[in-house]
């Protein structure tokens, strides 16, 4: 063979990537498959290749015989005897075969043939497996040319595809220009091996902050999850392994120089950097930035529903254009997330429930106004359908209404009546209103003197206490106690005068 096989061998590994014991298997197959062609079989083919790989010989192994029955397997002892002078019957030899001389052309090129297919499908199974480990890992190649919108990169053993769906709308790319991207997909096609890459991905920025920022590549800060609208923001939500690292000043760096890197990368594209948090309020307000946010309000833990109450000149900067900065934040945070003002809010048609949160958190002492048992708290809706089909549908009603009354409404069990008392009064409480109370404490007003106003017991509007006998009896037997407004002694319902200081009492039914 020709004394230039090893360096042929060394070029094919270098140009094609295949190893060097790959290269020399195909080069004995190759050989072996011409013997095939040229004598039926190949059982007795035997190829040897020389310590440095610079020739390799082809062998026929034959048995010496004294009568000769078939000349492919077999020799007779006279010809062997010329070849070698020690032979004896019953031994083998090594005969060597010249391709050039004994192959015809036929078997020489059928054999060529299948080495280089057998070459192509090594090359195309080695660098599948390379590449196709590196899935999901960063490259760098050079524009080649482009197709249908599509670039092909060069990546040096193989060429990449950057699909126009995967290139950001603020990049624009010429030739021999660098490219680095995200190795996306690696499959085998009838073409060769196709790999894809992406530099809209998500991933593709997490191995950019894995590049430019230690303390994420090394984990002391872990990225919790990355939303991206490519060539306009993408949002990061960050956290610390280490109390004493800040993750997001991390990731911005000493004067932004991390994030102004990243940033030029993405060629301008905005990011915001912020921190986890498990408490869902927390991490709703910290998604939403750069806006400032007033409260949040979970309006459905179960279905993560939650109300964003901003002020005025936020609103805009909160939903962002087109709704991009909420519809990122609702994606990272995993919740469906409403931004409103609080004039806005006052709008909204909301259950009692969630007014009364975010009146709380604005820090109104107020009670909601409400008229209908439905919209009580924690009342029981079975109870609600009973007392709607005996007429009570009305808070101002059923409180008019003694305990054995509610007792005898058909429906109405013992429990049923004891777990209506619970919520009239849990939700029931009195609201001192301004007052100018005497100068000292007197006697009870005769005839014609004009008392100061009394303390007006109220809870939801109608839901004040009436003015009945059988009320009157009811506190008898269970009286409760209130505060005087003059002198903080101890009173009761239906006291016109307080014991203690003589101011005048009543207890009026809200309008």
């Amino acid at each position: 063979m020709a004394s230039d096989l090893a360096e042929a061998i060394r070029q094919i590994v270098q140009d094609r990537g295949i190893s060097e014991d790959l290269v020399k298997k195909t080069i004995e197959e190759f050989l072996l498959a011409a013997y095939k062609k040229k004598f039926g079989t190949m059982d007795n083919a035997v190829v040897q290749f020389s310590e440095d790989g610079s020739t390799v010989s082809l062998y026929a192994r034959k048995c010496i015989v004294e009568d000769l029955y078939d000349p492919v397997s077999e020799i007779e002892l006279e010809e062997a005897l010329q070849l070698n002078d020690e032979s004896e019957i019953g031994d083998e030899l090594l005969i060597a075969i010249d391709p050039y001389k004994d192959f015809d052309r036929v078997a020489v090129q059928s054999a060529k043939q299948k080495a280089k297919q057998t070459l192509k499908d090594i090359q195309k199974d080695t660098l599948y497996s390379e590449y196709k480990e590196k899935e999901g890992e960063m490259v760098i190649g050079y524009y080649q040319r482009e197709r249908n919108g599509n670039i092909f990169v060069d990546l040096g053993k193989i060429e990449g595809i950057l699909p126009k769906k995967y290139q950001s709308p603020r990049e624009v790319y010429h030739p021999n220009d660098r490219i680095k991207a995200l190795i996306y997909d690696v499959n085998k096609t009838s073409a060769g091996l196709n790999v894809v890459l992406s530099r809209t991905h998500t991933d593709f920025v997490k191995r950019i902050f894995e590049l430019e920022v230690p303390e994420i590549y090394d984990k002391t800060v872990e990225i919790f999850k990355i939303v991206r609208e490519p060539g306009y923001r993408t949002k990061i939500a960050v956290y610390s392994h280490r109390e004493d690292v800040d993750p997001v000043g991390a990731c911005v760096g000493m004067k932004g120089v991390r994030i102004q890197s990243i940033v030029r990368e993405l060629e301008g594209e905005k990011i915001d950097i912020l921190k986890y948090e498990t408490d869902p309020r927390i991490f709703i307000k910290n998604a939403l930035s750069p806006a400032e946010i007033d409260q949040v309000v979970i309006l459905d833990e179960a279905k993560r529903q939650a109300l964003v109450i901003v002020q005025e000149s936020q609103l805009s900067l909160a939903i962002g254009k087109q709704g991009l900065n909420v519809r990122l934040a609702n994606r990272l945070a995993d919740w469906n997330i409403d931004v409103k003002t609080e004039v806005q809010f006052n709008d909204l048609d909301l259950s009692a429930d969630s007014k009364k949160a975010v009146s709380a958190l604005f820090g109104e002492g107020e009670q909601v106004e409400i008229t209908n048992i439905s919209e009580l708290p924690d009342i029981p809706q079975r109870i609600v359908s009973i007392l709607a089909a005996n007429g009570v549908e009305l808070i101002e009603t059923l409180v008019a209404l003694s305990p054995e009354e509610i007792q005898e409404l058909e429906g109405i069990n013992a429990e049923d009546g004891a777990t209506i008392q619970k919520i009239i009064s849990e939700n029931l409480s009195i609201i001192e209103e301004e007052e100018t109370p005497p100068e000292s404490p007197g006697p009870p007003p005769e005839e014609g003197r004009e008392e100061p106003e009394a303390p007006e017991l109220k809870g939801y509007p109608g839901a004040s206490v009436p003015d009945s006998q059988e009320a009157a009896d009811e506190e008898e037997a269970h009286p409760e106690i209130y505060e005087c407004p003059e002198c903080g002694g101890e009173i009761k319902l239906g006291m016109t005068v307080c014991p203690n200081c003589g101011v005048g009492l009543s207890f009026e039914e809200e309008e």
